[in-house]
């Protein structure tokens, strides 16, 4: 069944892939009025969301952004599916990176780097960064069910020089290449929820206390790897810039779970200045009434 959907769906995806942006930009719009005007999608996931974390704003406030964000999920779908055909020129010229020394003089001090991010604007044109590093690039990600998808997505990244590693092949990738001295960056997105049974920190995020990603902070500290944040700004529609800033170069030296509020509170700074271009529909803050009473 799987190869099944695969046939079905590729030559739709290889078809949109080659259209010219104008044309995706079009689709993108179509789509936006099905998924947010006639179906609905997650709308009511998205609107709590909302509702949750900014109660300060009016409810017209709130709809605004709600509308923005719809039109910006529907653009990097297209955009997503527009990576089987893009050049690697073109991803270049709109994923672009504005203070690249900050990862170079980690580089230069033979470093590997963690580059942590969350899912705000595009995270997916991210791969932009392999042409302008000496790193071999890295990026964690969960494995799609369905394997003949998996390996189109790697196959995608590999075309641009980024390896994908699922998160349990992670811990031993990291390690192994620490062991043989090959410089390295892992990207990994760190903004989302835990299982509660595997939270080992509860933080406030956007105001709200919720279980927290701590993965990345104790490979940091595990294996020495300095952590730097990737800020995505949206410029405008189909045009990214990334910004760096070093959480830290000696992970070891902070408090337990310092490095993980760190980032959070980027993240925050980065919602706040442009609510839109977060990931609203991923339901964040579902545990808020789950804390466990040890955390307490």
């Amino acid at each position: 069944m799987q190869l099944v959907v695969y046939i079905l769906v590729y030559p739709l995806l290889w078809l949109i892939s080659r259209l010219p942006f104008k044309i995706i930009y079009f689709i993108s719009d179509g789509v936006y009025v099905l998924l947010y005007k006639v179906i609905g999608y997650r709308k009511k996931v998205v609107r709590g969301n909302l509702k949750l974390v900014f109660p300060d704003k009016s409810d017209a406030e709130r709809i605004l952004i709600e509308k923005k964000f719809y039109q910006h999920m529907c653009d990097m779908f297209l955009e997503m599916i527009k990576t089987m055909g893009i050049s690697n020129k073109q991803l270049q010229r709109r994923f672009t990176f504005s203070n690249l020394e900050v990862l170079h003089q980690l580089e230069a001090k033979n470093k590997s780097i963690m580059l942590m991010f969350p899912h705000y604007a595009s995270w997916e044109w991210v791969i932009a960064l392999d042409a302008h590093i000496a790193s071999k690039g890295y990026a964690i990600y969960q494995k799609i069910g369905n394997r003949y998808f998996d390996k189109l997505v790697r196959d995608i990244r590999e075309k641009f020089g980024t390896t994908l590693i699922t998160t349990k092949e992670t811990r031993d990738i990291v390690a192994q290449n620490k062991k043989e001295g090959n410089l390295s960056m892992y990207g990994i997105l760190s903004d989302q929820s835990p299982m509660i049974k595997k939270a080992l920190l509860w933080t406030p995020f956007m105001g709200i206390t919720v279980p927290a990603h701590t993965g990345a902070e104790m490979l940091c500290k595990k294996l020495d790897l300095p952590a730097v944040y990737l800020k995505v700004s949206k410029e405008k529609r189909g045009h990214y810039s990334g910004t760096f800033s070093l959480i830290t170069e000696n992970p070891k030296e902070m408090e337990e779970f310092a490095l993980t509020k760190a980032f959070l509170a980027l993240v925050e700074e980065s919602i706040n200045e442009a609510p839109e271009y977060y990931f609203w529909t991923h339901k964040r803050w579902k545990h808020k009434d789950k804390m466990p009473q040890k955390f307490q």
